[in-house]
């Protein structure tokens, strides 16, 4: 019996942390969902049970953030992955100075979001930023004007900064994991009369499908949760126009001081987040099986 418990006590002190550190926090932050709590109110911190999640229900910023955080989350996730996929594919061939040009492609991970959202709303503005001008002469701006500020375009400025942004992190696993395949599968496959197109399809993909499916979950929860690059970009405006639940959170939170609220904002955001994640695992599992 004290042999079968040894590893257990081996572990215990990470356990422990892990739970100290982790779910402590989650559990009192869930905790708030269910409370009015409100920071400068004194006599706020009754139990209010699902008020707040009935609220949301007549929440015009509520549903206007889930929105956008579906088309910030999904339009990001695929120009990251496609652009990044690219990438990694170049990078897999030798050629000179291969080294530099993938330091020069890791370097936006390097940047700290804050300063990236910093960098792209200086590109975006037309005084002092070149982008507006050129988005002018290339057709797609009636005017040099500020995307930033119109309600109907101001969701792709930080977009367009998340994707570059974010564009490194696939290129860097998926190239790993382009790296490992061996080379004989190609020459085999090269052997039989495929060609490079084939070869991707029947080869490259396959082998890469289980990468493939952990990093797309995973930038898709870091995504949907980072909200720093609208908040530094556009604070959530014009009028709501870029707010997603993430920024959301932060405005109810830090600038109206409305804990409860912002709590049971978060908790929807969580169960939707751990509902895509066991899709994509039940997903990947079927394939698995299926293959």
């Amino acid at each position: 019996m004290a042999l079968r418990l040894e590893p257990y006590l081996y572990a215990a002190p990470s356990l422990l942390l892990i739970a100290a550190i982790m779910l402590v926090p989650l559990v009192t932050g869930l905790s708030y969902a269910f409370h009015d709590l409100i920071l400068l109110d004194p006599l706020s911190g009754d139990f209010v049970g699902l008020d707040h999640f009935r609220e949301m229900l007549d929440d015009d910023g509520f549903w206007t953030a889930l929105r956008n955080t579906v088309v910030w989350t999904a339009v990001s996730v695929a120009l990251q992955f496609g652009f990044g996929l690219i990438l990694a594919l170049l990078l897999d061939r030798p050629f000179p100075g291969r080294g530099l040009v993938q330091a020069l492609v890791f370097l936006p991970w390097a940047v700290p979001g804050f300063l990236s959202g910093l960098t792209w709303a200086w590109l975006f503005n037309p005084v002092i930023g070149p982008l507006p001008h050129w988005l002018h002469g290339l057709g797609l701006l009636a005017t040099p004007e500020n995307i930033l500020s119109d309600p109907h375009l101001a969701l792709w400025g930080p977009i367009a900064a998340n994707v570059w942004w974010g564009i490194p992190f696939f290129a860097i696993t998926l190239l790993a994991a382009l790296q490992s395949i061996p080379k004989d599968i190609y020459e085999a496959a090269a052997m039989d009369g495929a060609g490079p197109l084939l070869r991707f399809r029947r080869v490259t993909l396959p082998l890469l499908a289980p990468t493939i499916a952990i990093t797309v979950m995973l930038r898709t929860v870091w995504v949907a949760n980072f909200a720093e690059l609208i908040v530094v970009m556009t604070k959530g405006g014009p009028a709501d126009a870029t707010q997603i639940l993430s920024s959301y959170i932060f405005t109810l939170a830090f600038q109206r001081l409305d804990f409860g609220y912002a709590s049971a904002v978060a908790a929807v955001l969580l169960v939707l987040l751990l509902a895509y994640a066991a899709a994509v695992m039940v997903l990947r599992h079927a394939m698995t099986e299926r293959a």
